[in-house]
């Protein structure tokens, strides 16, 4: 409990409610002071309306940021303001003003947060209308409020600079030795396979988010400031960190198979899996040192495990001599090889928290890493493209649009004291997709419900001003910290902040929790009707587009792997971007599913076949990377036609598949090449035999090695061949249920 309590207080969001709670609240404590509270409310509205954009980033981007949306939220307020006694002018205004403002989500996550900012701004501005040069004084405490929040922002990030992209580090390690922990959970007896990779699948899209924002901010570090000790570290160990994902993805082997060879020696698959779990453990001992900021102190000897598995694997080799064993023997022999590798990355990684990291130690492996991060730019074409019902954005900022008119007009027909809580309301729950919006509902309504009811019960109790006053900034911190990652408990602590704030301020205005509970159910009854009658974007339609991109990137990565067999040499720049590209479409594609469970039981259309391409793309993956993997580590025989012929075969039908995806049918050419598939297979099984017993080699070492690469790459390509054709069929057979649906629709 100790442990959860420091780490909260030491995490990220806690640190970002403190930057807004001493944002909002030391202009309040200043000029109440002075006799002027409402000033310092003012001022405190802009720190609060700036604070959503306030994403982890480097400096410069931060502070762009948070000047853009301070001026922008300042912009909306008077905009509203000057507009509002005209109503011809008024109601074309506030629809332009919401569309463009909820357009900008096509700019990615920073502007997702700007604009969530600007519609927060529009909706308080019903609360504080105003006239005359009152408006422009209003806007400019807004906007100052804006910049002191920047300024704090700034000073913390100076405080500890470092510390946000730490916490990151950590997370994105304790997610991965979990995913290595279920890797190993794969070795034990009658596992249930198809969960595990589900928690696989999911944690997958978690890493691909913690990848994008630790890539983002240490990339940029280092091509703004160069490389600092500390950006050398963290650099080197986020390469560890995704190529020990990548090891782990790669360790793809029949599990069933293997447990029906080793039923007579189960020691081995046991102390194989032994070595996995304490792969795991390191890592996330590595994670806890960084989020308690101790030295690291290794509890766990991975040498000495390799070396259990060795003279387990000797052991084997002489209790089963026979000659049927040897496939056995090829087997665990691969295993320890993909276990020496990943312990020599944990051990790296151990390095780089107990000595000091210089320039050496990245080797070229930090090589073009600038063409890892997307470039932050803003075309106003892409802002026009997105202007078609085709876009998702297009479709939400419409119905965004008419939601919050229709609140409006709602509250302005019914005797409702605060028109702008509906519309507050509105903004913060809906969301682009159904399942987000539907959750969002139901705690912001709980929170709503829960928190007058504690607020209630404080203010019937406490008397004391002073005594309401700290509790509200403690509510107020606490529902800032929730907020991100636990919205119900957020909503919860913000409502008591409110309501205690209201208690303050209107001591005798008893009903304000009543209008509040029913604005906040007209604003979430409004949203759930407009996010499934206004032009919705149901995942199942989106689903078709996720699969050909996972498809397309998993092809390209083998594209890669091909070329760097054939041609042999140093790993291209181009081979790491295709398997980071794989890495993200795929958890793309599990995240568009994970929607889908969220949506209405009727829209779930084509649930198995979606899952069954997720998990064929993810195995197809894994069976790449392990090809991947092994041309990297190992000096390979030239690659044989055989070998092309396959390979070309199997990227042959990932792109029928994407045809297909594509509703371009073309069924005479997925069978065209099938029997000389066969045959270049059997081919390929042939000449390496031939070749394996022909190769005078100088010792028996030598040899094993080279009919290791036989047995691996064979095995990978008959796998890859199996997925890809059940890719091209699953695909089939889910776009046929598409066809029948959309007739229906």
């Amino acid at each position: 409990m100790i442990s959860k309590i420091q780490k909260f207080f030491s995490s990220t969001e806690f640190s970002n409610a403190l930057k807004v709670t001493i944002a909002a609240v030391s202009p309040v404590l200043l000029f109440s002071y002075l006799g002027n509270f409402q000033i310092g409310f003012t001022i405190a509205l802009g720190a609060f309306f700036t604070f959503p954009s306030d994403i982890p980033s480097n400096l410069k981007h931060k502070i762009n940021g948070l000047l853009v949306t301070s001026f922008i939220i300042a912009g909306v307020n008077l905009i509203i303001n000057l507009c509002y006694p005209l109503p011809w002018l008024f109601y074309p205004v506030l629809l332009l003003l919401v569309f463009c403002v909820s357009m900008i989500l096509v700019y990615g996550q920073r502007a997702t947060m700007v604009s969530f900012s600007a519609l927060l701004s529009l909706s308080l501005a019903f609360a504080h209308l105003n006239s005359g040069w009152e408006m422009l004084r209003y806007s400019g405490l807004l906007l100052i409020g804006g910049l002191f929040y920047t300024l704090i922002s700034v000073i913390f990030f100076h405080i500890k600079p470092n510390r946000y992209v730490e916490l990151q580090m950590a997370e994105c390690m304790r997610l991965t030795a979990k995913y290595l922990k279920l890797r190993g959970d794969l070795w034990e007896l009658n596992s249930d396979r198809k969960a595990i990779t589900k928690k696989q699948l999911h944690f997958q899209v978690e890493l691909n988010v913690l990848h994008e924002n630790i890539r983002e901010i240490l990339v940029t570090n280092r091509t703004k400031s160069g490389s600092s000790g500390q950006n050398r570290k963290m650099l080197l160990s986020f390469i560890s960190l995704v190529e020990i994902l990548e090891l782990a993805m790669a360790t793809s082997f029949d599990h069933n198979k293997l447990h029906q060879k080793f039923d007579g020696y189960p020691k081995a698959l046991q102390t194989y899996q032994n070595l996995a779990y304490n792969l795991a453990k390191s890592l996330k001992l590595i994670s806890k040192s960084i989020e308690d900021a101790k030295a690291y102190e290794s509890r766990h000897n991975l040498i000495e495990d390799l070396h259990q598995f060795e003279l387990t694997i000797k052991d084997y080799k002489k209790n089963i001599q026979t000659e049927s064993s040897s496939e056995e023997v090829l087997m665990l022999i691969t295993m320890l090889h993909y276990a020496e590798k990943q312990v020599e990355k944990i051990i790296t990684l151990e390095r780089a928290y107990t000595d000091n990291i210089n320039s050496k130690d990245l080797k070229g492996r930090d090589k073009d890493i600038e063409k890892f991060i997307k470039p932050q730019y803003y075309p106003l074409s892409t802002f026009t493209e997105n202007l078609s019902f085709s876009s998702t954005v297009f479709r939400h900022s419409l119905r965004i649009t008419i939601t919050i008119l229709l609140g409006y007009m709602i509250g302005k027909v019914l005797p409702l004291e605060n028109v702008y809580w509906i519309i507050l309301t509105i903004v913060v729950i809906m969301k682009q997709g159904f399942g987000l919006t539907n959750e969002r509902t139901y705690h912001r309504i709980f929170g709503t419900l829960v928190g007058g009811v504690i607020a209630f019960g404080i203010l019937s109790v406490v008397h004391d001003s002073y005594v309401i006053s700290t509790v509200a900034i403690i509510a107020m911190l606490l529902g800032f910290s929730f907020n991100p990652t636990n919205y119900k408990i957020g909503a919860t602590f913000i409502t008591i902040y409110v309501i205690l704030i209201y208690g303050i301020l209107a001591p005798d205005n008893g009903n304000v929790i009543e209008y509040r509970i029913l604005d906040t159910i007209v604003g979430a009854i409004l949203c759930l009707l407009a996010n499934y009658f206004l032009w919705p974007s149901w995942e199942f339609l989106n689903l078709p587009e996720y699969i050909k991109n996972a498809i397309e990137a998993n092809r390209n990565y083998l594209k890669e792997i091909s070329t760097l067999y054939n041609k042999k040499g140093e790993v291209p720049t181009e081979y790491r971007l295709a398997r980071k590209q794989a890495f993200i479409e795929i958890g793309n594609l599990m995240a568009s599913f994970q929607r889908m469970l969220q949506e209405p039981k009727s829209k779930q259309n084509k649930l198995a076949q979606v899952y069954k391409l997720t998990v064929l793309n993810h195995s197809l993956l894994s069976s790449i990377a392990s090809l991947g993997t092994y041309i990297q580590s190992h000096k390979t025989t030239e690659a044989s036609k055989a070998f092309n012929v396959v390979v070309d075969k199997v990227i042959e039908n990932l792109e029928f598949a994407m045809n297909i995806l594509e509703k371009q049918h073309f069924d005479s050419i997925a069978a065209a090449s099938n029997e000389d598939l066969d045959q270049r297979l059997t081919e390929l099984k042939n000449i390496r035999a031939k070749e394996l017993k022909q190769i005078k080699l100088i010792d028996e070492e030598a040899y094993q090695i080279k009919m290791q690469e036989a047995q691996l790459v064979i095995e990978q390509l008959i796998w890859m061949t199996s997925l890809s054709e059940n890719i091209v069929k699953t695909a089939q057979l889910l776009m046929s249920v598409t066809s029948k649906k959309e007739a229906v629709l």
